[in-house]
């Protein structure tokens, strides 16, 4: 299954508008406080269906990892060293190419969702959207595994180029916001 929004296997609520356009522009998780700002445009027809949204200040988005192609069943995540099985990792390429992401709800305005925070990309699909709860969303003693041995600090993304010494993808190489 490809990561293409055509095969995403429900519809799309509305997409997201940002100018982070590949993996390398968005933070490594959203919620770190270092992700751009961003709009959900909510598709034509769902507009009460955000009647309520407003007062909380931030939410779950559920999303397509439209630009995903494949997986593999073990990858070496950001931080780490060592091959991980996916499903131990937060890595976009995955069995079924869906995210979940916590973002900053800064205001609505119609249709739009304004956000900050976040580490999504220009032209996401968003399947879903739930408020955050902190009453039953936070679990502030909760174990991490292999996490909590890896260094806080290290870069959001690895340049698998720079290790195998060649050009970056035609992508990374143009002028990016």
């Amino acid at each position: 299954m490809s990561g293409d929004p055509a095969d995403a296997p429900l519809p799309p609520i509305g997409y997201v508008r940002a100018a982070q356009r590949v993996h390398h522009d968005a933070p490594r998780q959203s919620g770190l406080g270092r992700g751009g700002e961003g709009v959900i445009e909510i598709r034509q027809g769902l507009q009460n269906a955000l009647q309520d949204l407003a007062g909380f200040s931030h939410l779950w988005v559920l999303s397509w990892f439209h630009l995903a192609r494949g997986f593999r069943s073990q990858v070496v995540p950001p931080r780490d060293t060592h091959k991980r099985g996916v499903l131990a990792t937060r890595a976009p390429q995955r069995p079924n190419p869906i995210g979940l992401s916590c973002v900053r709800l800064v205001r609505i305005d119609k249709r739009r969702i304004h956000i900050a925070d976040h580490d999504l990309l220009d032209g996401t699909p968003v399947l879903d959207l739930k408020p955050y709860l902190p009453y039953c969303d936070s679990v502030p003693d909760a174990a991490i595994g292999y996490v909590a041995g890896l260094p806080k600090d290290a870069g959001d993304h690895r340049e698998w180029w720079r290790a195998k010494g060649a050009e970056p993808p035609r992508v990374y190489r143009r002028e990016r916001p």
